[in-house]
């Protein structure tokens, strides 16, 4: 793996919370994971969210200014707080989430400032879970619509407790370029959407044709992931072996890898494989922002085999 040529404008719009775990609390929100892993890469990462003016808040945009990611597009909320969410990890390394409802992220603001970073931007990544509020859905959906013709614009679908409908997941993916989700979620997916089922790639495949998209990827956890393009190409990759710590983060750390490479360019294979390295490191590692070792991201990615 090597340094990025250059850097993109990428943008994770929708939540950031605090993930409450029995350990203690850590920054989450899958995109601002998302915007953090898009910085290590060598991009300019944004979140574009909504904290309250709670010391949650505060906390938030201290810590993600801190790791280099930009947080100018935060909204600040009087009303309502910062979002939680509870959090345990099962044995196996699996999350269980109970989310916070009526926070701040489910009333971000459509406004002048975010319409001119809607239009500047060479990527956007949104996904199903902040679109539960019909506000933060109406601004997400103004957002897609304002960005340029030649914006890459990736739907990650995140389905959470009862926090989704069909509606959502179809107008999602006709405003997207490329949909990522996982191998749990793909079956439920195929069922609400009453597409026929199959194996991953066959689904992939359908969900292209459906909704014409650049790109759909399933991810099969350790078992690595698929991808299929517009013109039905299929490349599939096994995954990394990693002990696991827990894998809260680790599907956002995929898709901003998979994102980075899509922009420069690169090949199928060389996607799939930097994305899985990437995802399979933050599996590695505590929490969905690890610090990586002073080699950086590059590094400890590159060592995952």
């Amino acid at each position: 793996m090597a340094m990025a040529d250059h850097g993109f404008q990428i943008v994770g719009l929708g939540e950031i919370l605090w993930d409450l775990f029995p350990s203690g609390r850590q920054l989450g929100g899958a995109p601002a994971n998302f915007a953090y892993i898009t910085t290590l890469l060598g991009n300019r990462g944004i979140v574009a969210s909504r904290v309250g003016t709670d010391d949650l808040g505060q906390a938030a945009i201290g810590q993600l200014a801190r790791m280099g990611v930009s947080t100018t597009s935060v909204q600040s909320d009087t009303l309502h707080p910062t979002g939680t969410v509870r959090v345990q990890v099962d044995r196996s390394g699996q999350p269980c989430f109970q989310i916070k409802e009526g926070v701040a992220w489910d009333f971000l603001e459509w406004t002048l400032e975010w319409k001119q970073l809607a239009g500047e931007v060479d990527a956007v990544c949104f996904g199903s879970l902040a679109q539960r509020c019909p506000t933060t859905s109406s601004t997400i959906r103004s957002f897609l619509r304002a960005t340029r013709p030649n914006t890459v614009r990736i739907f990650d679908v995140n389905l959470r407790q009862r926090f989704f409908t069909r509606g959502v997941l179809e107008d999602s993916m006709g405003l997207a370029d490329i949909v990522k989700l996982n191998h749990e979620e793909l079956p439920r997916i195929m069922t609400l959407l009453e597409l026929a089922n199959g194996d991953e790639a066959t689904c992939a495949r359908r969900l292209v044709a459906r909704y014409n998209l650049k790109m759909a990827c399933v991810t099969r956890g350790p078992s690595g992931s698929v991808l299929v393009t517009g013109d039905q190409r299929i490349e599939e990759h096994a995954g990394y072996r990693v002990k696991i710590a827990d894998t809260v983060g680790s599907g956002d750390a995929f898709t901003a890898a998979l994102v980075h490479e899509y922009l420069r360019g690169s090949s199928l294979e060389q996607m799939n494989k930097t994305a899985n390295r990437v995802g399979a490191w933050v599996a590695s590692q505590v929490g969905a922002m690890p610090v990586p070792p002073d080699g950086g991201l590059w590094e400890a990615a590159s060592e995952i085999a």
